[in-house]
């Protein structure tokens, strides 16, 4: 990356859709998800350059910063909030939260006078109103929608399966009877939280408490036929100017309640059936120009600049075709996919690697990557990771959340 004249400023805070959602500017995630901010706060590093600054809620140790040295990075600055405010770069170039939300134009505010013009200019310099529905699961239905109809292919998801808006029991029932299985999302969430799957009926009253209550606090829930999983594929752009630039494909898993695991790296792994692969590739090349054509006519290409993510769905229809869901998402914001294509980097490209979170209530990271180190020694050759278990973020006695690499 090119050495900024003046310092870009990053935050990581994943929960900004939460904070969209609520559209309070004074909001704030609950004590979970504040934890898993604070441990995982020093992972914007790795799109950061040298002179750049990354808010941390405290500065890693030396210890660290060694660590970093044997794949090459030479880490930015880790400041805390407070001594950001008491002591900030006379200028900076832009601002780069992981995600924009009211809350977090609010905690910035301060640093905006000393930002570069151009980052001024930019529509993400003020959070307006019209912005919240760019950053919800419906802006990505109108897209696939749009995707289905100006550039359809047999390849992808039949109409009498496209994505529905509920905001009712009823809706819900009529979309169970007709498709058997479902999951049902909040239409702002992210990472597979806010995501019930309903595979069993009759619904618990606990899963339609859940249900109801999404419809409640957000107005009303997305629900998708539940499909036989082949492959998460996620495309990453960046949008500046209008123009929407192709930056690569990750692939990430998830759980079975849909909740994202961690991403694959230097390709898909390798006990992929080769049909799934060969389908993957066919209709990247037919789907990526499609979403840079419709997203460049949306009100995204207007109202937003920076980098976003499309997560797409390959799955087995009922006579066992592979089929894909073009556009089941669009994160507005930085995002674990990318992150992985960053992180490919500090891989030897003949290897492929994973790109995994942590959290178990069970053990600590740092007794995690002391086990892991043990059982998977790092070897790196020229800096590049050859194989082993690499910790990607700081932590000291008390973190609970962390991420790593596994080559």
């Amino acid at each position: 990356m090119q050495k900024s004249a003046h310092p870009n400023i990053y935050l990581f805070n994943p929960t900004c859709e939460y904070a969209v959602a609520n559209g309070n500017a004074s909001w704030h995630p609950n004590k979970i998800l504040q934890k898993m901010e604070a441990d995982l706060a020093t992972l914007p590093l790795y799109f950061a350059t040298e002179n750049d600054v990354v808010i941390v809620p405290e500065t890693p140790t030396t210890e660290f910063y060694k660590h970093l040295q044997k794949i090459g990075v030479t880490p930015p600055f880790f400041v805390t909030e407070k001594g950001l405010q008491n002591n900030p770069p006379e200028q900076i170039g832009k601002l780069q939260p992981w995600g924009w939300s009211p809350a977090v134009h609010k905690r910035l505010e301060s640093l905006k006078p000393r930002c570069a013009n151009e980052f001024k200019t930019s529509p993400v310099f003020m959070w307006k109103p019209e912005y919240r529905e760019l950053y919800t699961k419906k802006f990505a239905l109108q897209i696939l929608k749009q995707l289905t109809d100006k550039h359809p292919s047999a390849s992808f998801i039949g109409e009498n399966e496209i994505t529905e808006v509920c905001e009712t029991q009823d809706q819900i029932e009529t979309l169970l009877a007709k498709w058997d299985k479902l999951m049902v999302k909040a239409p702002w969430s992210s990472s597979g939280r806010g995501l019930q799957p309903i595979t069993k009926q009759p619904i618990h009253d606990k899963v339609w408490e859940k249900l109801l209550g999404i419809v409640k606090e957000q107005g009303y829930a997305i629900v998708e036929a539940f499909q036989q999983k082949e492959l998460d594929l996620a495309f990453q752009f960046e949008l500046k100017a209008g123009e929407i630039n192709y930056l690569g494909t990750s692939n990430f898993s998830a759980d079975k309640k849909g909740q994202y695991l961690g991403n694959s790296l230097n390709g898909l792994p390798d006990e992929l059936n080769q049909d799934v692969k060969d389908f993957a590739l066919e209709m990247s090349a037919l789907i990526i120009p499609a979403l840079q054509e419709e997203i460049g006519k949306s009100k995204l290409a207007e109202d937003y600049e920076g980098y976003f993510g499309v997560d797409t769905l390959i799955f087995r229809d009922n006579t066992g075709a592979l089929k894909i869901n073009p556009c089941l998402e669009i994160n507005v914001r930085h995002n674990m996919g990318l992150l992985s294509l960053y992180l490919e980097k500090f891989v030897v490209p003949t290897q492929k690697g994973r790109f995994r979170m942590f959290f178990n209530p069970k053990i600590r990271f740092a007794d995690f990557c002391q086990q892991m180190s043990h059982d998977h020694p790092l070897v790196v050759d020229e800096r590049k990771i050859v194989s082993g278990f690499f910790p990607l973020t700081a932590f000291s006695g008390n973190t609970e959340f962390g991420a790593y690499l596994l080559v």
